[in-house]
C-alpha cells in the first residue's frame, strides 16, 4: 500500500515584535554607522580602517559559515567570485571613499547624501535603457534637489569642504554603481555567503586604496585612541554582522515594502546621533533638505516596490548599507 503522501508544510509566519526588533536593529545601527566612521578617523588612516573592518568581517564571516556548514558552502565558482570581487570594490571602495571624506564632513550630512543613493540607482537605470515611472523620475529630481541644497557652502554644511561634499556624492554614486551591478551579476545565492565575499574582496580593494594614497607609512597604533579602536569595533561586530543578519532574515521574512523603510530612517538616525554625540550642528536648510530626499527616497521605494511585486526580492530595492 503506498505511503500517505504528507501535507506540504506551512510557512511558518516569525511573531511581529520579532519583524520589529530586526527592523530597529538595522534603523539604529546601520544608521550610527556614519558616527562610527567619523570617530575611527579621528585617529586612523581612513581607507585602511574601512579595509581592516571588511577583511576582518568578511574573513570571520566566511570562516564561521565553513565551520557550520561545511567549506563547499562558501566555495564561489569562479564567476562568482569574479562578480564578488567587482561588487565588493565598488561597495566597500564606496564606504572608504566616505571614510576619507568624513575627514572633513559631519557624519549626518554624510548620512543624507549617501540617502540619495536610490536615486542614482533609477538614473543608472535610465541610463541602461530602462523606462522607470514618470513618477519614480519626478522623484528623483525632486531628490537631487535636495542634495543641492546640501552641497552648498554654508552654515547648513557644518564648515565642510566642497571637496569633502563631492567626495561624498562620488562615493553615494559609486555604491549605487555596486547595487545596480550587484543585479546583474551573478553572486553566491545564499546572502551572508555573498556578503562575506564581497566584504573580503572589498576589503583588499580598500587595502590597495590605502596603499595608492600613501597611508601605510602613517600607520602608527600608538596613536589610535581607545575610541576609536572601539568604534572600529563596533563597526565589524555591530555593522557588518548583527546589523546585516538581521537584514539577510527579514528579507526573508517581512514584506519588502516594510524593510525598504530602512533607507529614508537611516539617515534621521544619523543626524541625531552626529547632534547628540559629537555636537554636529543642525541648521533648518538642513532639516529642509533632509526633508525633501527622505520624501523623495520613500516614494521611489514605495513607487518602485509597486511595480515589481514578483521580482526577486534584491532587485526590487536598491538601497545603501553601511
Amino acid at each position: 500500500m503506498p505511503a500517505t503522501p504528507a501535507a506540504p508544510a506551512t510557512p511558518r509566519v516569525p511573531a511581529p515584535w520579532l519583524v520589529w526588533l530586526a527592523l530597529g536593529i538595522v534603523y539604529v545601527v546601520w544608521g550610527s554607522t556614519y558616527l562610527g566612521i567619523r570617530v575611527v578617523v579621528e585617529t586612523m588612516p581612513p581607507m585602511l580602517g574601512a579595509a581592516a573592518r571588511f577583511l576582518l568581517a568578511g574573513g570571520v564571516l566566511l570562516a564561521f559559515l565553513a565551520v557550520r556548514r561545511g567549506a563547499a558552502a562558501v566555495r564561489p565558482t569562479r564567476r562568482q567570485l569574479r562578480s564578488a570581487l567587482i561588487v565588493g570594490t565598488l561597495l566597500m571602495g564606496a564606504n572608504a571613499v566616505i571614510s576619507v571624506a568624513e575627514l572633513h564632513v559631519p557624519s549626518g550630512l554624510a548620512a543624507l547624501i549617501v540617502a540619495s543613493v536610490p536615486l542614482w540607482v533609477i538614473l543608472l537605470r535610465r541610463l541602461s535603457g530602462d523606462r522607470p515611472a514618470g513618477a519614480t523620475v519626478a522623484a528623483v529630481f525632486v531628490g537631487f534637489a535636495g542634495v543641492a541644497l546640501l552641497l552648498r557652502p554654508g552654515e547648513q554644511s557644518g564648515d565642510a569642504t566642497v571637496l569633502g561634499l563631492l567626495t561624498v556624492l562620488g562615493g553615494a554614486a559609486m555604491w549605487a554603481s555596486g547595487a545596480f551591478t550587484s543585479t546583474r551579476v551573478r553572486l553566491p545565492s545564499d546572502p551572508l555567503v555573498s556578503t562575506g565575499w564581497q566584504m573580503l574582496l572589498g576589503g583588499l580593494a580598500c587595502a590597495a586604496g590605502g596603499l595608492a594614497r600613501g597611508e601605510f607609512p602613517n600607520v602608527d597604533p600608538a596613536a589610535f585612541s581607545t575610541r576609536s579602536i572601539v568604534a572600529l569595533a563596533y563597526l565589524v561586530v555591530f555593522g557588518s554582522w548583527v546589523a546585516f543578519t538581521a537584514f539577510a532574515w527579514l528579507l526573508q521574512n517581512a514584506p519588502i515594502s516594510r524593510v525598504a523603510t530602512y533607507a529614508f530612517v537611516n539617515p534621521v538616525v544619523a543626524i541625531v546621533l552626529g547632534a547628540i554625540v559629537l555636537g554636529e550642528v543642525i541648521t533648518p536648510v538642513t532639516l529642509a533638505a533632509a526633508a525633501v530626499i527622505v520624501a523623495s527616497v520613500a516614494l521611489v521605494v514605495r513607487i518602485e516596490n509597486a511595480r515589481a511585486p514578483v521580482a526577486p526580492r534584491r532587485a526590487r530595492i536598491s538601497t545603501p548599507r553601511s
